[in-house]
């Protein structure tokens, strides 16, 4: 069976507060469900996005058959995440490009596109709106919240910030912040938008200009990190495309513009495509809000300490060969929360993929969830 999916959008003119001190109002948030709400409203499942995912969580658009959603493979009829027994919630964040309101869209105050004013937004504030949307939808307790990576610093933000909200919560190949070289590599990203020509110090809107390069740029180097090494070398070794490898194998004074490595193609494919469809802007705050996250921050540096506040039953999920949010940083999550006693369940997938193999078909990650989220299911009947 097919799931049909339908973008619906909900308008806010409260003031919403920002972490940063500043506040946002008359903002959009778009979202999408899927499957339907029980008669106590208990069965609603919050999926939360990462970096340049949205709301589009699952099934196809009605006229757009190709159209499937970022984490199909785990959500819909029957799925791991069954929309047959839950309720699920995709929203999109403040400050994304897809729908909900962000520097793309028209500041009330001023009148004029946000642009670089766009107010910084942290992981805390997407969890507030969030739960602003589930006021207006009527949903007071969630079964559970779920995410993978950025999404998953969300569902633990979720349940620090609203703990009687959250019964379940599955945490997937993410961390309690960023190390260091994680922060660098997002820096650099962001310095290849800033410095692009026509980025225009974020107003390049009112200069009818996109900067595409550093987009492109920056999307190269995230493609590096969300690989494993194994995948590059299984998918493109040293191969060199087409023609150009077969001029390459009989002419050994090559230039740096004729060699073409399948790897470097395919950076090239995907930094192409990510710049006609997202935002300089949007990519900057979300990178900033990744950076920022540090729930043991306020705690002496303590995750132990920052997470009793959780009451939530917890799945954590990590991949060996994800070099960006490794094991060992979900394992950090796991102690934390054992250290105060909570239930947790904690799955460690063998699984050659990267940081991407939380949006892939693995038999053994897809069973692990199923199977979670089937007590969550028995529960609910019992």
């Amino acid at each position: 069976m097919t799931l049909v999916a339908k973008p619906q959008s909900m308008r806010f003119d409260a003031p919403l507060p920002l972490q940063s001190g500043a506040s946002i109002r008359g903002y959009e948030l778009a979202y999408e469900t899927y499957g339907t709400l029980n008669a106590d409203r208990s069965n609603a499942v919050v999926v939360c996005h990462a970096l340049n995912a949205s709301h589009h969580v699952a099934g196809v658009y009605a006229d757009q058959p190709g159209s499937e959603g970022w984490w199909d493979t785990m959500i819909g009829p029957g799925k791991p995440v069954d929309t047959d027994r839950f309720f699920v919630i995709g929203v999109n964040n403040l400050g994304s490009c897809f729908g909900s309101t962000g520097p793309m869209s028209v500041n009330p105050d001023t009148d004029r596109v946000y642009g670089a004013d766009f107010p910084v937004v942290t992981v805390e504030d997407w969890v507030d709106a969030q739960a602003r949307l589930l006021d207006a939808l009527g949903i007071e307790t969630l079964a559970a919240v779920m995410g993978g990576s950025l999404g998953g610093m969300q569902a633990l933000s979720w349940t620090l910030r609203y703990p009687a909200r959250v019964r379940h919560a599955a945490v997937i190949a993410s961390a309690p912040n960023l190390n260091a070289e994680n922060i660098a590599f997002n820096e650099v990203a962001r310095r290849a938008i800033v410095t692009d020509p026509d980025f225009h110090g974020g107003h390049f809107y009112r200069h009818g200009v996109v900067p595409k390069r550093g987009l492109r740029i920056a999307r190269m180097i995230g493609h590096i990190t969300y690989l494993s090494d194994d995948v590059m070398n299984a998918k493109f070794g040293r191969e060199l495309r087409g023609a150009v490898g077969e001029a390459a194998r009989e002419v050994y004074h090559y230039t740096t513009q004729d060699i073409e490595f399948q790897i470097e193609s395919y950076l090239r494919h995907q930094g192409d495509k990510f710049s006609e469809y997202f935002d300089a802007n949007t990519y900057l705050l979300i990178t900033r809000a990744l950076d920022y996250f540090d729930p043991a921050r306020h705690h002496g540096g303590s995750l132990t300490r920052a997470l009793a506040a959780a009451t939530a039953r917890f799945l954590l999920v990590s991949f060996t060969t994800d070099w960006r949010f490794s094991p060992a940083r979900s394992r950090e999550i796991v102690k934390a929360l054992l250290d105060n006693r909570r239930d947790v369940s904690y799955a460690e997938i063998d699984a050659p993929h990267g940081h991407d193999a939380f949006l892939l078909e693995d038999p053994r990650y897809l069973a692990a969830v199923r199977a979670w989220f089937g007590r969550i299911a028995t529960e609910l009947a019992s």
